[in-house]
């Protein structure tokens, strides 16, 4: 299960290292093939991990490039030793194994290797003096071999891939082995001639496979004390035959109620029959059976005194019959779950939350068709209630979600369940480590499935979380899947609104390196796109906001994505909006705030100097839209515009000096004490075109945005003053000769307000 607790110094060296094998314990033969250095011995605690641990990153990280030439690593027992190995679905084929066949293993998990064919069955027999656990689960193709050139003998069944049947192998030879899962094996293969040379088996897992007859199972009456039958359609004669395992401590009978119509129903009499036959039970799992008679107690007796699990006063009368109560009793999908008086310490059922825990820990490695419905259990009971187990619900899912990657059910639920997981409500209660594992697994499902719902879930999830900050250990990765998404030809509306967002809340306030990376990504492209056809349907949502306010954003102190606004015909969008959307303030703003961004690159500023665009800007001066915003943007655009002096001012319509008198006049008529809807990083756009004469209105401009900021804002905005050395340049201006009067007065009060802040409130130690 997904883990809350600090990594193991182990753990972090065994990632390191997979992710960095040529650095460490490696290295490359003919530039393609890994080979261990030959000064290195691990013993198998470390072997173990190395190769389990790199299941799991090839299964759940995107970003970890698996090694054709791995296993190979592991093929000599004199440098390397494995013993407990756990492998899983494509990542491993016949040549993985082969590469591994002298090592002596003791544990071998292949579970859903779907590409392992009948040439692992020989490398097994490589293992069988050692083996003692041996899974099988899932590993459809294990018993085809290629057909033979030659014919298909008599005794073979052929597939229609035509591969043939392998039926003369058996576990003959596996002397030491004691615990067996053939899980969904295929049909047409004899388990009993398969499974007789074993002489003691402990444990045997036969789900979903279909058996008229299992009394050879008997054979191992003495020893066997675990025995997995989930979804064998049983009979009376599996119960006799159960019934005289008189050892066996966990017996699972349960089955998938939805999956196929089962003759069997469980009975009071069968019950009873396991009750005093298996005296050694402690785990039993009925879940999904049908009881066809009443097995529990009258109702007014059942609902006496307090929830007991005394078997004394057991709802479930058979159960009255135990000496103890049982560690775990699986009652998921039937009536009896929701009795009061359950004789077991763990039960798994939908009655409550400690019960749907239960069901999702016990189920989710073998059977994900039941474990969608049991997360499906906890999504309402997170949505409508609050949950009480929250570290180890959001455990139980990421587990889930890690484990079925590739099943579309868990992924829909899981994803669901995790935005309420992981919502303000129980945030305190959750750790840097844990929220970090969930949007691994939400980037996951993104990357998996295109499919509405689940890029649904796992967007409205990231939601959740402090943006960028909680995902900048992801950022290059979770800002391409939802680029990806807003790339697609057909979107779902609200999809795209949320990724719209996510993209805006991605790109701001972060540093630049981080913008320039995204922008290379097609960041301002995709931008423009929706803001394209956005304006083709003549709408102007959210989306439409939403992308300018990202263009603004990551188009900050960042010149080559500026460089791309304008290559991209961003201009002509933005006159097109203007026009389009008169009336939309926010929208307005957005967008002059961007061309703010663009209009500090000096290089581009010459692209901005037409009749067309000026007359546009000096027509907002005297917007009132949004407070002062639009002006004050316009005006940020002119002035940095005027800077380049009067021979730059390359057009003859309008006159500089005309634009020149509607700046003053725009600035003279805002309100000093303004609250402002934007937030400045840096002043360093703002500081350079206060030491310069060229421009009096530009200096102006300037020292009002100052004067404002630290007036409203001066807890913010005195330190960032202060520390990027704005007042030196503040009391040279106020010397100059050709800065106007009013600017020197406001640059005081700039000054005067810093000086007080600092005595007030900073600490001029540090």
């Amino acid at each position: 299960m997904a883990s809350d607790s600090p990594e193991s110094l182990m753990t972090l060296c065994t990632d390191y290292c997979l992710r960095n094998l040529e650095g460490t314990l490696c290295y490359l033969l003919d530039n393609e093939t890994l080979r261990l250095h030959p000064d290195i011995f691990l013993p198998s605690e470390i072997c173990d991990k190395l190769v389990n641990e790199y299941v799991e990153l090839v299964k759940t990280d995107s970003i970890f490039e698996p090694h054709e030439s791995f296993f190979t690593l592991f093929s000599d027992p004199r440098s390397t030793r494995l013993a407990r190995i756990h492998l899983r679905e494509q990542i491993v084929q016949d040549q993985d194994l082969e590469a591994i066949r002298k090592q002596d293993l003791v544990e071998l998990y292949l579970t859903n290797c779907e590409k392992l064919t009948a040439k692992s069955l020989q490398t097994l027999v490589s293992f069988s003096h050692t083996l003692i656990s041996l899974s099988l689960f899932g590993c459809c193709n294990i018993f085809y071999e290629e057909e033979n050139p030659g014919g298909c003998e008599d005794d073979c069944l052929v597939n229609p891939t035509r591969q043939v049947l392998v039926k003369d192998f058996t576990f003959e030879g596996f002397s030491r082995l004691r615990f067996l899962n053939l899980g969904r094996l295929i049909e047409g293969v004899n388990v009993e001639t398969l499974l007789r040379p074993l002489a003691s088996l402990a444990a045997l897992d036969l789900s979903g496979i279909q058996l008229n007859d299992v009394g050879f199972l008997t054979q191992w009456k003495d020893s066997l004390v675990s025995l997995v039958l989930y979804n064998m359609d049983l009979s009376e004669e599996h119960i006799q035959v159960i019934a005289q395992l008189r050892k066996l401590r966990h017996l699972d009978i349960s089955r998938d109620h939805l999956s196929s119509y089962y003759k069997f129903k469980l009975t009071r009499r069968v019950l009873n029959l396991f009750v005093e036959n298996l005296v050694n039970l402690t785990s039993l799992d009925i879940s999904g059976h049908t009881m066809l008679e009443n097995c529990t107690i009258p109702s007014m007796e059942e609902k006496m005194g307090q929830t007991s699990i005394e078997p004394a006063k057991s709802s479930i009368a058979p159960f009255r019959g135990l000496k103890r109560p049982l560690q775990f009793l699986g009652l998921f999908e039937t009536s009896l779950c929701r009795l009061t008086h359950i004789p077991a310490y763990k039960v798994s059922g939908d009655k409550n939350e400690e019960q749907v825990l239960n069901a999702i820990e016990a189920y989710t490695e073998h059977r994900p068709e039941i474990t969608s419905r049991a997360i499906n259990l906890l999504f309402d009971i997170a949505r409508i209630e609050r949950c009480s187990q929250l570290l180890r619900a959001l455990q139980l899912v990421i587990t889930a979600l890690k484990c079925h990657k590739d099943d579309k059910n868990i992924q829909v639920t899981g994803s669901a369940a995790l935005f309420y997981l992981t919502n303000s409500e129980y945030r305190m209660e959750q750790s840097v480590k844990l929220r970090h594992q969930v949007i691994q697994v939400v980037l996951n499902g993104m990357e998996s499935y295109q499919e509405v719902t689940v890029q649904r879930n796992c967007c409205l999830t990231l939601c959740n979380f402090s943006i960028p900050e909680e995902l900048e250990f992801q950022y290059r990765r979770v800002n391409e899947l939802l680029l990806n998404i807003l790339n697609q030809s057909r979107q779902d509306e609200s999809i795209q609104r949320i990724a719209v967002h996510l993209c805006n809340a991605l790109v701001c306030q972060v540093d630049n390196d981080h913008k320039e990376a995204v922008g290379k990504m097609g960041f301002v492209m995709t931008m423009l796109k929706l803001i394209q056809k956005k304006l083709a349907d003549k709408t102007c949502d959210q989306v439409m906001e939403f992308s300018w306010s990202a263009l603004w954003n990551i188009t900050d102190e960042t010149p080559d994505n500026c460089e791309m606004f304008l290559n991209y015909s961003g201009m002509k969008l933005f006159l097109e909006c203007l026009k389009e959307f008169p009336e939309k303030q926010e929208l307005h703003r957005n967008m002059l705030g961007l061309l703010g961004n663009v209009a500090e690159v000096k290089e581009l500023r010459p692209q901005l100097m037409t009749s067309q665009f000026i007359s546009v800007f000096s027509n907002l001066l005297e917007s009132k839209a949004d407070g002062i915003e639009v002006s004050y943007n316009a005006c940020g655009v002119l002035s940095h515009i005027m800077f380049d002096g009067p021979e730059a001012w390359g057009i003859c319509e309008p006159h500089r000096e005309e634009v020149v008198k509607r700046m003053w006049a725009a600035i003279q008529s805002w309100d000093i004490n303004s609250r402002r809807n934007i937030n400045y990083r840096s002043f360093e756009p703002i500081l350079r075109l206060l030491p310069q004469g060229i421009s009096p209105v530009s200096q102006h401009w300037a020292t009002w945005a100052l004067y404002n900021l630290v007036s409203v804002y001066p807890d913010k905005y005195c330190p960032l003053l202060i520390k990027e050395g704005g007042i030196p340049l503040l009391k040279d201006m106020i010397k100059m000769a050709s800065a106007r009067q009013e600017t020197k007065e406001m640059a005081r009060k700039v000054i005067e307000h810093c000086s007080n802040f600092k005595e007030e409130n900073m600490d001029t130690s540090r």
